[in-house]
């Protein structure tokens, strides 16, 4: 009777179950970008991450004595709820059911298959959310490939096949979507005030049977995020642990996905460690995560923090004590970061990212009250902070935690705050009211020469940053503006599509790269058929609004033609992609009634010297007639420090030709440097290392070349010894190199790019010979670089006579000044002669191969330190060999080295014939295993393909011919 009335129950589920499936799948899946059930999320600032379960330290193997050393070790609800209160957290997500913990589901279950308690920890902790307004959301994998990995069986497939009434195993991923799919049934029944789903990835039976679409049906009102990758049916986009920005703190920089999609910073806050506690108290680094939290609320970004609970529930010291310093450091900031959004973006405000000596910050906006908030995380060198306003009159800035009035100055596209004396260690904040935005013209037109369908060149003027235009992949690809009569220009401000990373990264496995404008040139017409040069550069790949200057133009076209982008094709998916939310088009500056210190126009000028009217310069003034003698100068006698020392004197120059500027200091002897060409009426920054003595210094500015122009210097201090500017060095072969028995010589190709805003002086890029060895081609080298410039050499390397290469390093080094100290960077080729026994080696990781959509990752056990990830799943995520070189037609033997956690296969295709299956099999990712297959070769160059069209494959570290 009993079986009877489960068949029944059994029956009537799935007849509504399908019944929504039918619904649902008449409904294609898209992104609910904004939707009422997300608004709780979006007025939040933090969540608390919450890894916990059997494999806690000490690790438990058995469901009841961990579910009993947790009562007995006093676990509360209301602890975590109070800890995520302290953190300014609105919801915690619980991680128990994951393949690393135990699959423990921390709730009484009907449903067998893995751990689950007979307390009930997860309707004890949403309940004790509820009372204290902190929403739980449940974490749920898709991920079976950890079922053993403790030497313990941790899924029962044998109950749970019992259960379904068929045979079902768990460890396959098919079999755990299925069981996984029951338990979102049972959770969405038994816990109606959940907040909704934290989802690992996706599993293959879930998508089949429209798990989402019916989640959306049952529990309208819940959240769906998902790990990694923007899916459409999710409402939230989470971004797991990147690392590796500059400045580190900088999270958004790793992000791809544009406002207004919802989007979570997911990290962990211990320094070291797994993301669940494994025994000891790691430290965690207060600097690093107060950034992260500061810069994620400068983009609209939510921080998920993970921290690391132990058995019992409570956070190791020193969590708990972060805990505890953020509960008093937020709250005199708390209307700066929460309840705001990023600023300069499609919300407003001035720009983000790095400004004046060193300073970095972001800007938050309140959108009711228009009030900005200027959050300086790294101070700046100098006791002031400029930044562009993005036409914003400023009224009034004040010290948010003090409630001082500070001093400001505004002009040439700038805001500066000055006098700063009372930094705060990790964020300095400024309440900016302004009198809202104003100089921008309404009705331009926009049109390009290339627009992907869908996205057209006139959605860059329609006051919309959710709607795009795309190049559709063009490059070099031109955007012209109509102005509708001709009119004054003063400056772009352009928001690119905010779907990239802002640099060259790997995150999992997969390449990234920014897909921002790099080299432009900006040309001028009356009527769009005859065209003057106004403008060429580069712009920085930075979030938020950038800008060009563009003096004092008028016209009615302006034509903006981008001839390339900051990203390269090692990461397919960003290369050549450009997309553009809005470009506007500004016909004036606010200026405040002061100008700042250290103006040209007003220190003493000699000779020509003489001060000039420049609209995009700072007070609206310059000197010109620099160049051409010492006797034309501008001289500052009042340049004055509290300390005697090297300092950073920078300069704003204008110049219409290439030419040097010399300063000399208290009579001593000139430093000069050189100062390329640009506008005489557009200031570009040009510094130098200066000796200031305490007090009053005079400081005299002028050249002996080409004439140029002074807007204003500043003074602040060096840069430290630790940083050096963000550069690019790509060094070919990449990967360990395995040459024959007898080959003495390797050619070696090398490429530095400054990413950076900075000046670098005497760059020299050059392999670095081992003993005995000789190069053929001499060091490449630039007098100086800035922002986007590029450096290339090729050379060859030659191991000593009668010696082959043998096993060695060769770095390949780039030198250069930075304010006059020393900096460098460097790659290296690793040389191996090959095994006697093999006639080809290659890594997988090697630059002669195709990648498609897989990436490089490090493996420290593998050959060369890395790896090839991401094979398989569909047909382009496959690595390809080409030139594999075999002396003589016929039957070899193929040696595939790999990682693998479970069963998984390859699929290898030889000179393009049909691939053939190599099942393989193994246990953690960071070991590595040989397979053998025969196979048949041409002589000479042959072509061999690893893929799998339909399924995941192994990680692939390096192939060998025998």
């Amino acid at each position: 009777m009993v079986m009877a009335l489960r068949r029944i129950c059994v029956a009537l589920v799935a007849a509504l179950l399908a019944g929504l499936i039918n619904v649902a799948a008449s409904v294609p899946a898209q992104a609910e970008v904004r939707h009422p059930r997300q608004e709780w999320l979006r007025r939040s600032t933090a969540g608390l991450f919450l890894h916990w379960g059997m494999f806690t330290a000490p690790k438990h193997l058995n469901c009841a004595e961990w579910e009993r050393d947790v009562t007995g070790g006093g676990w509360t609800p209301d602890y975590w709820i109070d800890e995520a209160r302290k953190l300014g957290a609105s919801y915690v997500v619980l991680a128990t059911f994951h393949s690393r913990l135990g699959y423990a589901r921390p709730w009484p279950s009907k449903i067998p298959g893995s751990c689950a308690t007979q307390r009930d920890l997860l309707g004890e902790l949403v309940a004790a959310g509820k009372a204290k307004g902190v929403k739980v959301m449940l974490y749920m994998t898709d991920d079976p490939q950890w079922h053993a990995e403790q030497g313990v069986e941790m899924l029962d497939s044998a109950a749970y096949s019992a259960y379904k009434g068929e045979k079902v195993d768990l460890t396959t991923r098919e079999g755990f979507g299925k069981y996984s799919y029951d338990l979102f049934f049972e959770v969405m029944k038994n816990y109606q005030d959940l907040a909704g789903f934290w989802i690992d990835n996706d599993n293959e039976y879930w998508e089949r049977n429209k798990l989402y679409e019916q989640i959306r049906q049952l529990q309208p009102t819940w959240l769906l995020s998902n790990n990694n990758e923007d899916t459409p049916i999710m409402d939230t986009v989470s971004n797991e642990q990147k690392t590796g920005m500059f400045p580190s703190y900088d999270y958004p920089a790793a992000t791809f996905t544009p406002m207004p999609r919802l989007t979570e910073a997911c990290y962990k806050l211990p320094t070291t460690g797994d993301w669940w506690y494994s025994g000891g108290d790691s430290a965690v680094d207060t600097r690093l995560n107060v950034g992260r939290y500061v810069t994620n609320a400068g983009s609209s970004i939510k921080s998920l923090m993970a921290e690391t609970p132990m058995v019992n529930g409570r956070m190791p010291a020193q969590q708990e004590a972060y805990n505890n310093f953020m509960s008093t450091w937020v709250p005199p900031i708390r209307e700066s970061i929460q309840g705001v959004e990023g600023g300069g973006y499609l919300y407003g405000g001035m720009q983000p990212g790095f400004w004046n000596d060193g300073a970095h910050g972001v800007i938050t906006v309140n959108p009711s009250t228009g009030k900005q908030y200027v959050h300086v995380v790294t101070r700046p060198r100098a006791d002031f902070v400029r930044l562009r306003d993005n036409g914003y009159r400023v009224s009034r800035v004040t010290d948010l935690r003090t409630g001082e009035r500070m001093r400001f100055s505004q002009s040439a596209g700038y805001l500066t705050i000055e006098g700063i004396t009372g930094w705060d260690d990790y964020d300095t904040v400024f309440t900016v009211e302004t009198l809202g935005q104003q100089g921008f013209y309404d009705g331009v037109k926009a049109y390009a020469t290339s627009s992907k369908d869908g996205f057209p060149a006139s959605n860059l003027t329609d006051g919309s940053y959710e709607n795009y235009w795309d190049a559709d992949r063009a490059q070099p690809v031109s955007i012209s503006l109509d102005l509708g009569r001709r009119k004054e220009v003063s400056f772009l401000a352009i928001n690119q599509r905010e779907s990239s990373p802002t640099h060259a990264r790997v995150s999992f496995g997969r390449p990234e790269d920014s897909a921002r404008i790099k080299d432009y040139q900006l040309t001028a017409s009356d009527d769009g058929r005859n065209w003057w040069h106004v403008r060429s550069g580069a712009l920085p790949s930075a979030r938020g609004t950038q800008f060009i200057d563009v003096g004092a133009t008028n016209a009615r076209w302006l034509r903006l033609t981008v001839l390339n982008t900051w990203s390269g094709p090692q990461a397919p998916v960003f290369f050549k992609e450009l997309k553009i939310d809005e470009i506007r088009v500004g016909h004036g500056y606010p200026r405040s009634a002061r100008d700042g210190a250290l103006e040209a126009e007003d220190a003493a000028p000699s000779g020509a010297a003489r001060s000039s009217f420049c609209e995009a310069c700072s007070g609206q003034r310059q000197v010109t007639g620099l160049g051409g003698g010492e006797g034309n100068a501008v001289t500052y006698r009042d340049v004055s420090v509290a300390t005697a020392g090297t300092y950073h004197l920078r300069l704003a120059l204008t110049a219409a030709e290439a030419s040097s500027v010399s300063v000399s200091v208290n009579g001593a002897a000139p430093v000069s440097v050189a100062v390329p060409k640009d506008r005489a009426d557009v200031p570009d920054p040009t510094s130098l290392a200066v000796p200031l003595n305490a007090g009053r210094n005079t400081v005299r500015v002028f050249g002996t070349g080409k004439p140029f122009g002074l807007d204003r210097i500043s003074v602040g201090g060096l840069p430290p010894s630790t940083y050096t500017p963000k550069t690019t060095l790509t060094v070919e072969p990449h990967g360990v190199q395995w040459v024959a028995p007898g080959q003495q010589s390797v050619k070696i190709t090398a490429r530095l790019r400054l990413d950076a805003d900075d000046q670098i002086d005497g760059v020299s890029l050059a392999p670095v010979l081992p003993a005995g060895w000789t190069l053929t081609g001499s060091p490449a080298t630039r007098a100086s670089m800035r922002l986007a410039g590029v450096l290339e050499g090729v050379w060859t390397a030659v191991s000593p006579a009668g010696q082959d290469v043998g096993s060695v390093g060769i770095p390949v080094t780039a030198s250069f000044q930075l304010l006059g100290s020393g900096r460098e960077v460097s790659g290296s080729v690793p040389v191996r002669t090959r095994p006697a026994d093999r006639v080809f080696v290659r890594e997988a990781e090697d630059s002669a191969n195709l990648f498609g959509s897989t990436g490089l990752t490090g493996c420290g056990s593998c050959s060369g330190g890395e790896k090839v990830r991401n094979i398989g799943g569909n047909p382009d995520a496959s690595v390809t060999f080409p030139n594999v070189v075999v002396p003589a037609a016929g039957a070899y033997r193929l040696f595939v080295q790999f990682t693998v956690n479970g069963p998984r296969s390859y699929f290898i295709s030889v000179n393009g014939a049909a691939p053939v299956e190599l099942k393989l099999d193994g246990v953690g990712n960071s070991t590595p295993y040989v397979a053998e297959l025969p196979v048949t070769l041409n002589a000479g160059a042959n072509t061999l393909k690893f893929g799998n069209d339909t399924a995941g494959a192994p990680d692939l570290d390096q192939i060998a011919i025998g």
